[in-house]
């Protein structure tokens, strides 16, 4: 048990110690070109030991664990531990006291109890609503049920379940006769990879995908929602128009805001802040977006997969507000940065089963959380009545790679649509969108009535004034 291994290592470590176990067991169907691929279940435990010996920290982590019975094994992950701490880093790592935990519901069981054959039958509805003359489709579905143990020698701990389930599908439309030309270069015992058809179409090749993720078993509006999205996008995608250029009004779906968050989520880390590479480390306090912009992370949000009642060290879960109307309030730290920042923890430690933990966010939302709309609104969001010559984005190439804290980016479009007269009237092909994150973000054009969840972040189509549109 993970007290036993806890216990252990406060007698032998002068400093005390935490440790995690966790137990996941996920089951994935796939189908490919609309046949199945793959189905089938894999499981795996293990657990994670942190120790404060002589003033250094080591960290040590097994998955020789059967069940919950990681007692077997205690010595010898402490020895390891302790071993890592010889060679670790000096550090006056305080561990948390008990506290109370907030009730939270992060296990569904209509999605831990759903069978393979219902995954499987859940994946045949989409691919046969999806089904269009000239396309492809592919669909994946994950459900993933986990149980997490943690504790110190403080006292403190707590253990919870979770459940998660993911749908995502693509369509793929390849026009043109080369396909057939060339189909001999195909020959093999398993389906065409996705580079060979790229390979082969070229400029065919038109790609859409959309995705839903939470912590119980999708409805069935919400897979009516999600093959109307795909369907809608599709549509707009048909006729390729040339894109516009210039300094130009975008939209960014909420699918499409990746390069715009991503370098103040990495910005708001307590991590960064220590680094000295955020912009945002001596904001405390300032006006730096527009006051329209409040970001929330929020680890106790009902039915997201990453909700949970305490992190991975043992602090309560609680609601934490990162920007407020534009001010920057606090950063997230887990207990080593909150050490090192002099600062408290956050609640935002994560740690696998190697490795120590980390500071990581859990649901983002920008803005307020509403109702998820039953049917996806038409792209834009309502955004797209006032430009008369715009852009909108819906994915774009490379994003995350460069310097993303420091907010340049430049992107090519993976899928994006021209606006003219405010409608779309197309799609575009060869362009790429430049630009700052931060000062962008201070001259917010609107935001959107479209507001949804994409993976684990809640927030609406966004209008940004001025972004540079370029032909490629």
């Amino acid at each position: 048990m993970i007290a036993q291994l806890v216990e252990l290592a406060r007698r032998r470590a002068d400093g005390g110690a935490d440790a995690l176990w966790r137990r996941v067991e996920r089951t994935t169907v796939a189908f490919e070109w609309g046949r199945l691929k793959s189905a089938g279940t894999t499981e795996e435990a293990g657990a994670n030991l942190r120790v404060r010996h002589r003033g250094r920290v080591g960290v040590a982590g097994t998955t020789a664990v059967e069940g919950n019975d990681v007692g077997a094994h205690a010595a010898p992950l402490l020895d390891r531990a302790l071993a890592s701490a010889e060679l670790g880093e000096e550090l006056d790592l305080a561990f948390p006291v008990p506290a109370p935990i907030p009730p939270l519901t992060a296990f569904f069981d209509r999605a831990a109890k759903a069978s393979l054959d219902e995954l499987v039958g859940i994946g045949r509805s989409l691919l046969a609503r999806l089904e269009r003359q000239g396309c492809r489709v592919n669909v994946a579905i994950e459900r993933e049920t986990t149980a997490t143990r943690v504790a110190n020698s403080a006292g403190a701990g707590g253990e919870y379940r979770g459940t998660g389930f993911g749908v995502s599908a693509d369509m793929w439309r390849i026009a043109g006769d080369d396909v057939l030309v060339v189909s001999d270069a195909l020959e093999g015992a398993d389906l065409p990879s996705d580079e060979a058809l790229w390979r082969i179409a070229g400029d065919d090749v038109l790609v859409v995908s959309d995705a839903l993720e939470g912590a119980d078993l999708p409805s069935d509006e919400a897979l009516t929602a999600l093959v109307a999205s795909i369907n809608a996008r599709l549509d707009h995608a048909l006729l390729v128009v040339a894109p516009p250029e210039g300094s130009l009004p975008v939209v960014f779906t909420p699918a499409g805001l990746s390069a715009l968050m991503l370098p103040v989520t990495q910005a708001l880390s307590g991590k960064a802040v220590l680094q000295g590479i955020s912009p945002l480390g001596a904001k405390v306090g300032e006006q730096v977006f527009d006051p329209r912009f409040s970001l929330t992370d929020d680890p106790l949000r009902v039915g997201r997969t990453a909700s949970r009642p305490l992190d991975d060290e043992c602090v309560p879960s609680r609601a934490l507000c990162l920007v407020e109307r534009g001010v920057v309030q606090r950063f997230i730290y887990d207990l080593e940065t909150a050490a090192r920042a002099k600062a408290e923890s956050t609640g935002n430690g994560q740690r696998g089963i190697f490795g120590k933990p980390v500071p990581a966010y859990t649901s983002i939302v920008l803005g307020d959380v509403g109702a998820q709309h039953a049917a996806p609104l038409p792209l834009g969001g309502g955004l797209l009545a006032g430009i008369t010559d715009g852009l909108l984005v819906d994915e774009l190439i490379g994003v995350g790679q460069g310097n993303v804290t420091g907010g340049a980016f430049s992107h090519p479009v993976a899928l994006a649509y021209r606006i003219e007269r405010g409608e779309i009237t197309g799609r575009v092909k060869d362009a790429a969108v430049a630009g700052n994150a931060y000062e962008l973000w201070k001259r917010v054009g609107g935001f959107g009535n479209d507001a949804r969840w994409t993976g684990s972040r809640w927030a609406p189509s966004v209008l940004f004034e001025g972004v540079s549109v370029a032909r490629r």
